[in-house]
């Protein structure tokens, strides 16, 4: 099991990778994968008080696969980004593997992935709702090697976020 130690931190060449797919083959080993990814989010969500979603890149699992726990945990396998709404907005992202900092990026508003589920579904996803739009895009860019660090509006996006106190 993993815990947040393992967690790649800013700066681990590993998070600038491109992803590989998860290969229908690789199946049995997403239940691992998946219970690695909510346990180390768990333990980030106790630390730091937030904590959405998690790509497998940021355990140094090199593959295709996003773990959300919003309102319900939902494993998305291979997806692709197949649409994105012209309008955008802007945000301070925050991010797992650099818990103290915040990024002022824009994202799209809306956009509509497909993608497989863990039991190999295939599934269309019209995203509408903006915190979830914007999240789907943090992830995505993880599995691309992209961290929103490298999204920065401008050279003036940064801020620290202190540790809350916890207990």
């Amino acid at each position: 099991m993993k815990h947040l130690a393992d967690l790649l931190l800013l700066g681990d060449p590993r998070l600038y990778e491109t992803c590989e797919p998860v290969l229908e083959s690789e199946l049995s080993l997403v239940a691992g994968w998946v219970a690695d990814l909510h346990n180390v989010m768990e333990e980030i969500r106790a630390t730091y008080q937030f904590g959405r979603g998690i790509a497998a890149p940021q355990l140094g699992i090199m593959k295709r696969l996003i773990y959300l726990n919003v309102d319900r945990p939902q494993v998305i396998i291979n997806p692709k980004l197949v649409a994105v709404s012209d309008e955008t907005d802007e945000l301070w992202d925050d991010c797992m593997s650099f818990p103290n900092l915040l990024v002022r990026v824009q994202r799209h508003c809306s956009l509509t992935i497909t993608y497989r589920d863990e039991h190999w579904e295939p599934h269309t996803w019209n995203i509408e709702d903006w915190p979830i739009s914007e999240l789907i895009q943090h992830e995505y860019d993880h599995l691309n090697g992209v961290l929103c660090t490298m999204r920065a509006i401008d050279g003036q996006s940064f801020r620290w976020r202190p540790t809350p106190v916890v207990g």
